[in-house]
């Protein structure tokens, strides 16, 4: 296993277990095999443990897991804090003693602010009390690490990172979001800031292995170096020193193994021309089946309505890409779980995006298609209760 330095000088495995997926029996997780691959990954030098409040029985089975072995402090244990959920300090100090209930532990080795989406949320948390309450327990050791993880555009991403003395933060970055979400340009700006990055979501939840649209798949099985999907998009991630830890939501012996594997070949240079050659390749297949010829430079924004333009071409390319599921997922994730929302359909048509597009995309009509398909139903009342319950 390979390891790298977090702000303080601990060593963080590259390898994270993010433990989101855990294989589910009945109505709850299937303890005794996620025990298995815990294990077999800790064994195996990792040592980041990813968890969180809302994820359902997650920390319990965490904890449980760290109880039955002993090895509580063989591991640094995240999780993570559902601001949206509470409306005082009153609130986030009996969610947190909660946690740590359900984790069978009495402190927290990297706390992060849950889906952390713009610089206003932040500011309604720090009126709240937050930062008081934050530098308690920073202080009294329940906490050792505090950051917030991400999902939104790069320029907001630099602001929150600007707005507090974080220790750490984590985004969603993979081959395929390079240009979108935090970025490459996100992910540079918090290293040379010192901050240690996280990465989430390094395949997409799965999706550039088993969603690969067929075309990029036959790469795969022609490639006469064997690489598999998902050890290439590893190695992207590995290759690149801003990266601290990347986390792999495991559920399988075979997946702790090959990740294992991946993970102590793990080197920044480690990626060969080779596999920059197929990485691109692989882009241009996925491009392929895109709706929208967003490349996210954002030369469009800011958008005077407040509409994420590239986030929404990515999350509706995603749709026609991976699955609708997902790219719908991805936008309400990104446009109406935060303070100030970024939906399609506030564009009032005024034009200033299309004069400034590299592309020369007609950008008002295709922000037009994306909102009759993104914004369903579903969407439309997940985003009333979003503003009428302030859960940003």
């Amino acid at each position: 296993m390979q390891y790298r330095k977090d702000k303080k000088g601990n060593d963080i495995s590259l390898l994270g277990y993010g433990c989101m997926r855990f294989t589910r029996k009945g109505n709850g997780i299937d303890i005794n095999k996620a025990e298995r691959e815990v294990m077999s990954a800790i064994r195996g030098g990792v040592n980041y443990l990813d968890t969180a409040y809302i994820y359902p029985g997650n920390e319990a089975a965490v904890g449980e897991i760290l109880r039955r072995n002993g090895c509580r402090e063989q591991v640094y244990l995240a999780t993570k804090l559902p601001h949206y959920l509470v409306k005082s300090m009153e609130g986030v100090e009996k969610l947190f003693r909660e946690e740590l209930r359900r984790l069978g532990t009495d402190y927290i080795d990297y706390y992060l602010i849950h889906m952390l989406t713009d610089l206003a949320t932040w500011e309604k948390l720090y009126d709240m009390g937050m930062e008081t309450w934050i530098r308690g327990k920073l202080a009294s050791r329940e906490i050792r690490n505090i950051g917030f993880s991400y999902h939104g555009s790069t320029p907001m991403f630099k602001k929150l990172t600007d707005a507090y003395d974080w220790d750490f933060c984590q985004i969603q970055y993979n081959y395929m979001d390079e240009t979108s979400q935090a970025g490459a340009e996100g992910l540079r700006y918090a290293h040379r800031k010192g901050l240690p990055v996280i990465i989430m979501e390094p395949l997409r939840g799965g999706r550039l292995v088993d969603l690969l649209p067929e075309t990029a798949k036959a790469l795969f099985r022609r490639d006469p170096e064997g690489r598999t999907p998902a050890a290439l998009a590893f190695r992207w991630l590995f290759d690149q020193p801003e990266v601290t830890c990347v986390l792999s939501g495991m559920n399988s012996m075979e997946m702790v193994e090959q990740n294992l594997a991946a993970a102590e070949a793990g080197r920044p240079g480690c990626m060969t021309d080779s596999d920059r050659k197929l990485v691109e390749r692989v882009r241009e297949e996925i491009r392929r089946h895109v709706k929208v010829g967003c490349t996210g430079c954002g030369y469009c924004m800011p958008c005077p309505r407040g509409v994420d333009i590239p986030g929404t071409f990515r999350c509706y390319n995603a749709m026609y890409s991976e699955g609708r599921r997902s790219g719908r997922r991805d936008y309400l994730q990104c446009t109406a779980m935060r303070r100030d929302a970024s939906s399609a359909s506030q564009c009032v048509g005024c034009g200033q995006c299309e004069r400034h597009c590299p592309q020369q995309l007609p950008v008002r009509q295709l922000l037009k298609d994306a909102a009759g398909e993104l914004e369903t139903l579903s969407y439309k009342a997940a985003k009333w209760g979003v503003r009428t319950f302030k859960l940003w």
